[in-house]
């Protein structure tokens, strides 16, 4: 564990990634908490511009409701669809990519040929049509956008483990007489963990950007404060107030920069070859 962190911490962008993205967290967390009311509160004058009002330091928008509370309850919605998300297609994902690489013949070729019908449709137009059909919710939106992510985790989980069967720990488990489930579960999983927790790195980083998408052309929560509604519903005050859209914008660019930072730190810890190089 301390020679994982001491790889990760010696990747500066990755140490910068998880510093920011702590900070998220942080103002996530503690949202309810420095802003007592509502996002949805009209709190101020309309377009409030940013830093004239200590009160407001980020300004209104054209209802007059604080940008700065927006982004701060918008970070929960945006951080909690993007993991959510991301753990159930990482789980659908393993098991079907589990199945396939175990198993192979039949089962292989029948969950491959669905896992590409998946592919074939596009992630975003296929997530829309799931939560138009369902109706915008949080819920709606967390399936829909784990439907379209979990084929790329198959086919990485189906190839680690059509590689690992093989090898010899795996077969002197299959020799004492240890059940299928088991050595997916005991033998093989485990040593396909490092590049499927790079994976899911990367997909929380795509999940909030569907999110952001989604709630930017209407498809969100309406309920809940998020980053892609306050850039869809200041799209219309670009001239007037282009900070409207600009505060959130960072947001969800600092957010997923800091994903992938992070991402491609775990790939530089967990990756085996880097390992025997720096060894």
């Amino acid at each position: 564990m301390l020679l994982f962190l001491r790889r990760f911490c010696a990747n500066r962008g990755a140490l910068a990634g998880a510093i920011l993205l702590l900070l998220v967290l942080v103002v996530a967390c503690l949202a309810s908490v420095w802003y007592e009311d509502s996002p949805w509160s009209m709190v101020a004058q309309p377009l409030l511009a940013p830093f004239t009002d200590p009160a407001y330091p980020l300004g209104t928008d054209m209802l007059g409701r604080d940008l700065a509370a927006g982004l701060a309850y918008g970070a929960r919605v945006s951080l909690l669809i993007g993991l959510v998300s991301t753990l159930v297609a990482v789980g659908i994902g393993i098991v079907v990519g589990a199945l396939a690489g175990y198993n192979g013949g039949r089962t292989d070729d029948l969950l491959m040929r669905c896992t590409e019908f998946f592919q074939t449709i596009p992630q975003l137009a296929m997530a829309m049509v799931l939560v138009a059909i369902f109706k915008p919710s949080l819920v709606s939106i967390v399936g829909a956008i784990a439907m379209v992510s979990w084929p790329p985790v198959a086919r990485l989980v189906r190839s680690e483990f059509m590689s690992l069967k093989e090898r010899e720990f795996v077969q002197a488990a299959i020799v004492i007489g240890q059940t299928p489930m088991r050595i997916i579960v005991t033998q093989i999983l485990p040593n396909a963990a490092s590049p499927i927790i790079v994976t899911a790195s990367l997909m929380t980083a795509t999940a909030i950007l569907t999110e952001s998408a989604l709630s930017f052309l209407g498809l969100g929560d309406r309920n809940l404060m998020s980053w892609g509604y306050i850039i869809g519903a200041s799209r219309t005050m670009l001239r007037e107030a282009p900070m409207m859209s600009l505060w959130p914008g960072l947001a969800i660019m600092l957010t997923v920069l800091s994903i992938n930072l992070i991402g491609e730190g775990l790939n530089d810890a967990l990756n085996p070859q880097l390992r025997k190089r720096g060894e």
